[in-house]
């Protein structure tokens, strides 16, 4: 590895000398759109031929319910073997990695995903690629920039670069994967001048795709029925039913997980105990199998009577009420099976579930309405703008959502539903859960960038660093005349002090003390302990710097003290130091043309 890191930089150094900075930052881009999209393409060409292998199989006809066991026990085993028995997934470690590890992710996560999901996913687990691609392009991204000597803020623009292209490579869908890059990653306030290396790198992954991806293993449709504007007021109806299904989802899944996750049972058996519920999920609808996209296809081209159904159960009914229930039960039992394959070991997204149920939504929709006979609306049509309502409301990426489903049927000819649909989901979901599932605990803690900059800026600042902790403190034993020597020997006008025991006891200003240090008869007779006084406030070391902020708003001071775990004094924290540094911040989001004057 270290020789091919070596002829990389070499060759990257050579050009960088022939290169304008923002020349130089295109072409990094490209390649790592490039390494992203082979990646996604190498994933998605892993799974579809897992999954093709195992429909093949003449041994049962029940063959299949098996493999997500060895799915989820083969994904366990790997991660507890090479990947020290943890790992963090998803798009949550990726924001997180920007907010708090200065847009560094560690290289493991270059192929860690692709080992997992492929697990996963490929095996039968109920759950989507899209999260673990992301987080492996966003990794490409990170680790190309580590090695091509680029600063924080060019670092975050590459890994929104990775994820781009990783999405645009799976859904063959380049203004997709730029849309979701800036809405779901780069949450800051984008300059212009970044959705340059964001189209590169996206239309690179897409080439990938492209021409490596047979036609087979790619998503897209194509319309059977043309946009009816007398149907507005259904779209309208599949809004309002996505918003709550997609709270729905987001409930459901987290809780199922959750459970599963903190339940203490050796890891192999509770991987095994998922196997079996996936299995009897999959005994009764077998269209939750893997990620879904198959049967997705056929409602969404309007063959539905295709899908499989191993029970006699629907039988007793007509077909067209067999496949009401039919299509009601999946949505909603695919959380419940995405939750189960996640929880008990897997490594998968909700990106490709929360597709798969939008669309078995919008058909469930539509054959309602056209069973009743009160109206006839194209099925297929609800189908895909379905997708749309419950990727917006279960993601919180509306623009996406609407970008992705008008790319993959080749056209535009939906845009006015789509924008509809995912709108009005997205609505309802924000005005119940201001984020989605998967970054909820982490953007109420401070751990990751949200859509609000002064918080994201604060968020980049960590208190270690603001801490000045070349204080002098003084015991509250002793006496005036010891506290003058400290002060003559200072540059400092507030002071600590601790008790017989170290422990911070209070702070003395100079300005409470100026008129005694003039009468220097009593320096021997005042004991410190009549000087100290009680702090505005007080800090400790693990606080985040919202929570300083809101400390200075309250308290109107300009210096507060902190303390460690134990109570004792480490410094203090300077308003105007911390209102530098932020302004500091503020000055470098700059365009990449204008720093490259």
């Amino acid at each position: 590895m270290r020789p091919i890191k070596q002829v990389y930089q070499y060759i990257i150094y050579s050009l960088r000398t022939r290169l304008s900075r923002v020349q130089y930052i295109m072409l990094v881009a490209t390649l790592t759109g490039l390494f992203s999209g082979l990646a996604a393409v190498f994933l998605k060409t892993i799974v579809h031929y897992l999954q093709h292998w195992i429909t093949e199989i003449d041994i049962s006809r029940f063959a299949f319910l098996l493999f997500p066991i060895i799915g989820l026990v083969l994904t366990v085993l790997s991660i507890r073997l090479f990947f020290n028995s943890h790992i963090e997934k998803g798009i949550a470690m990726v924001l997180k990695a920007i907010a708090r590890k200065s847009s560094f992710i560690p290289l493991k996560h270059t192929y860690l995903h692709m080992v997992t999901s492929s697990l996963t996913v490929g095996l039968g687990g109920s759950a989507g690629l899209e999260a673990p691609i992301v987080a492996t392009g966003s990794a490409i991204g990170s680790n190309t920039a580590r090695i091509s000597d680029l600063n924080y803020r060019e670092r975050t623009l590459l890994i929104g670069c990775g994820a781009a292209a990783g999405i645009a490579a799976v859904f063959n869908a380049p203004i997709a994967g730029v849309i979701f890059a800036i809405e779901v990653l780069l949450t800051e306030a984008v300059v212009v001048s970044y959705f340059i290396p964001l189209i590169i790198s996206s239309v690179v992954g897409a080439l990938c795709s492209r021409i490596i991806l047979q036609e087979s293993s790619l998503f897209h449709f194509a319309l059977q029925e043309t946009f009816d504007y007398r149907n507005v007021p259904y779209y309208v109806l599949l809004g309002i039913l996505a918003g709550f299904v997609s709270l729905y989802y987001a409930r459901v899944f987290k809780r199922t997980e959750t459970k599963l996750h903190h339940w203490k049972v050796n890891v192999y058996g509770k991987a095994v105990f998922g196997g079996f519920l996936l299995m009897a999920l999959y005994f009764l609808l077998p269209p939750l199998f893997g990620e879904g996209y198959e049967s997705v296809a056929l409602l969404a081209n309007g063959t539905p009577a295709e899908i499989k159904d191993n029970t006699a159960l629907f039988s007793l009914l007509s077909e067209d009420w067999s496949l009401v229930i039919f299509t009601g039960l999946i949505v909603f039992l695919k959380p419940l099976a995405a939750a189960i394959t996640i929880g008990s070991g897997g490594n998968g997204g909700n990106f490709a579930p929360s597709l798969f149920t939008g669309s078995y939504l919008g058909f469930f929709f539509s054959k309602l309405f056209n069973n009743s006979g009160w109206v006839k609306v194209p099925e297929g049509n609800f189908s895909l703008v379905g997708m749309a309502g419950v990727l917006s409301g279960v993601m919180y990426c509306p623009l996406s959502a609407i970008f992705l489903i008008a790319e993959i049927t080749n056209g535009y000819e939906l845009f006015i539903p789509l924008m509809l649909v995912s709108s009005i989901s997205f609505f309802i979901v924000k005005s119940y859960e201001p984020y989605s599932m998967d970054i909820r605990k982490l953007a109420k803690e401070g751990q990751i960038f949200t859509h609000k900059k002064e918080k994201n800026i604060l968020t980049s600042i960590h208190l270690p660093e603001m801490l000045q902790d070349k204080y002098d403190s003084v015991s509250i034993d002793k006496t005036l005349r010891d506290l003058v020597e400290i002060i003559k020997k200072s540059e400092r006008n507030i002071f600590a002090v601790h008790d017989n025991k170290g422990r911070f006891a209070g702070i003395i200003e100079l300005n409470d003390i100026k008129q005694l240090l003039f009468q220097p008869e009593i320096f021997d007779k005042t004991l410190v302990r009549k000087l100290v006084k009680k702090p505005p406030a007080v800090l400790s070391e693990e606080q985040d710097m919202h929570t300083v902020m809101e400390k200075f708003d309250i308290t109107q001071s300009w210096y507060l003290p902190v303390l460690d775990k134990e109570k004792k004094f480490v410094g203090f924290i300077s308003k105007t130091k911390l209102f530098n540094k932020y302004r500091e911040i503020l000055a470098s989001q700059v365009d990449l043309y204008e720093e490259g004057e």
